[in-house]
């Protein structure tokens, strides 16, 4: 059966080459079988005749050589046409099942990555370049330029109209990579601050998974499908553990041990220490804050030993607790240095803040950085607050959660802030702890859609710079407020506060009445001299007592049979309420 023209090839026997081959030879066969045939007696042609003839039969060698030589060209031309609109076809049919594939799994295959078709990116870079006219265009560059918050917000929102193409492109993406995360997780969430970060780190991922899809086409790369992208990250998070949190409570669960242990294993009474734990002096020995013993006797580590310390079981129970679950989601979600930042500095600076304006009063507890970590946890939420509340990102049972942990992040320092009220335990260091850990929290927290705005035009560096120190200002300001306030504690004498008023921030007398558990005056702080009876007997009979306003007062107390110096130590604030004129340092 004879091919069409359309399907011959340069090499078929078919094709107008050949054919026109074909026929020369037998018009060449037939001439001789004619020059053969002719009789012997048949007269020679002239000399004119046959120059003639020789110089036809090379005009029309001449002609039928040009003639053959543009079928030729004709013929590879059509031939090469032919061969490219048929390429294109095939991968055109190639790029769709690609695509589809693509959209079916989320832009791309799982298996053969490193194989997979290049087309979809080719062709959405020509649909790009098809609209606009040279690569300086405002399309071109929507590639490059970066989005603000708004813009992002207002792209996921469900009724966002007129996108850019390279944005409308990743939020299509991004919305599919969220509904496969429903369908995958289905209603298994944690709750409370778990899983509000858990949530968040979810966004994160599909929202960076969007944008390695977009880098992906820009660059010509293989997809890599939103599954692959998942398990990676999903292998990531099981080796990043929390273990600065989990070092913060084996070292405290340590050092309550060990305070016990100097206290005699001996729970003081809640007269005394309402949180069910040691005394003052085993407190002092183990490394609780005292100003006066900073300033005067040069014990700088005490701005950083009362973290690991705590005023008693009560108080460390539930400091733990808050570390284990707010330290630990902090931790996976943002990595071990920043827990670290935001736990340490705002304990110290906390601890300098105390110390300047209750000098009175001993302290120790991981409040600060706890509270530094509430404080990370509130400029986080801050940050994000529009997506953890968009609508289209999060369902009705989704943003309830998220209510509720703003609902126990706020319980949670309503309670400390009720501990801080006790003895030992102060609410400075909890408020500079929360204004430190605020201040960090902007400036080690990422941003969560920092990386999906795209990458900024080059050259601009002086938006790079501002925005390099925007991004670090409150770390900055934090490290300068810790230099400025430990200078106004090395020149201060350690004992007298810049604030009377201060110290009912964090102490309120309890319970009511005339006999108190515990006061807020500085009766607790007093020193005295002791005289022992002559008779040898060990009993105390004499003090002079130095009240907290300076003056001396000699007092009798053999009838009290007080024969241990701890015991006097523990009388001498109800000695200095009953005889000195003023309780107070300052008037």
């Amino acid at each position: 059966m004879p091919t069409s023209n359309s399907k011959r090839g340069a090499g078929s026997p078919d094709s107008p080459i050949m054919i026109e081959e074909e026929a020369r030879v037998q018009r060449d066969q037939r001439d001789q079988r004619d020059h053969r045939g002719r009789p012997l007696n048949a007269s020679k042609p002239s000399s004119k005749s046959s120059k003639a003839s020789k110089s036809s039969t090379t005009e029309a060698i001449k002609t039928r050589g040009s003639a053959l030589l543009n079928q030729m060209n004709q013929s590879v031309k059509s031939l090469a046409q032919k061969a490219k609109n048929a390429t294109s076809s095939t991968n055109s049919n190639s790029s769709s099942n690609a695509s589809a594939k693509a959209d079916s799994d989320g832009t791309g295959s799982s298996q053969s990555s490193s194989h997979f078709p290049q087309q979809p990116r080719q062709q959405e870079q020509q649909s790009r370049s098809a609209t606009s006219p040279s690569p300086s265009s405002s399309s071109t560059n929507s590639e490059f330029r970066k989005y603000t918050v708004k813009e992002l917000i207002q792209s996921l929102d469900e009724n966002a109209s007129t996108l850019p193409p390279a944005l409308e492109r990743r939020v299509r993406d991004f919305k599919m990579a969220q509904q496969k995360r429903r369908e995958k997780q289905g209603n298994s969430r944690p709750w409370g601050i778990f899983g509000l970060y858990q949530h968040l780190s979810d966004i994160r991922q599909d929202l960076e998974w969007a944008e390695d899809a977009a880098w992906r086409r820009q660059h010509k790369e293989p997809y890599l499908s939103w599954t692959d992208f998942e398990e990676n990250a999903s292998k990531d998070n099981d080796y990043n553990r929390p273990w600065f949190t989990y070092s913060v409570v084996l070292i405290c669960s340590i050092m309550m041990v060990v305070t016990m242990s100097v206290n005699d294993w001996v729970f003081e009474p809640l007269a005394i220490n309402p949180l069910l734990g040691p005394s003052s002096e085993a407190l002092l020995e183990t490394g609780a804050r005292s100003t006066d013993l900073i300033v005067n006797e040069g014990q700088w580590h005490r701005l950083l030993s009362p973290i690991l310390l705590h005023a008693g079981l009560v108080h460390f129970a539930l400091n733990m607790a808050a570390m284990y679950y707010i330290g630990g989601a902090v931790e996976k979600s943002h990595g071990h240095a920043s827990a670290a930042v935001l736990f340490v500095v705002p304990a110290v600076g906390g601890n300098i803040l105390s110390a300047i304006c209750l000098p009175q009063y001993i302290s120790v507890g991981a409040s600060g950085g706890i509270f530094g970590l509430i404080g990370g946890c509130v400029a986080d939420i801050s940050l994000n607050w529009d997506l953890l509340f968009l609508k289209s990102v999060n369902d009705k049972k989704d943003r309830w959660r998220h209510m509720m942990v703003l609902f126990w992040l706020a319980f949670d320092i309503f309670l400390n802030s009720l501990i801080g009220l006790t003895p030992f335990v102060d609410n400075f260091t909890h408020l500079g702890g929360f204004l430190y850990g605020l201040l960090c929290g902007l400036s080690t927290i990422e941003k969560l859609a920092v990386n999906f705005f795209g990458l900024s035009q080059k050259g601009d560096k002086y938006d790079n710079v501002k925005n390099t120190l925007l991004r670090f200002m409150g770390l900055i300001v934090s490290v300068i407020a810790i230099m400025i306030t430990t200078g106004i504690l090395a020149d201060s004498d350690g004992h007298t506060s810049p604030c009377h008023g201060c110290r009912y921030i964090s102490c309120v007398p309890f319970p009511p009445g005339d006999d108190k558990w515990w006061y807020c005056d500085d009766c607790d702080g007093v020193q005295a001299d002791l005289f022992v009876s002559i008779s040898g007997s060990g009993l105390y009979t004499d003090i002079d007592l130095t009240c907290p306003d300076g003056s001396i007062k000699d007092i009798p107390i053999a009838e009290d049979k007080l024969y241990k110096r701890s015991d006097v130590r523990r009388a001498l604030p109800g000695y200095c309420r009953e005889h000195c004129d003023s309780v107070f340092i300052n008037n």
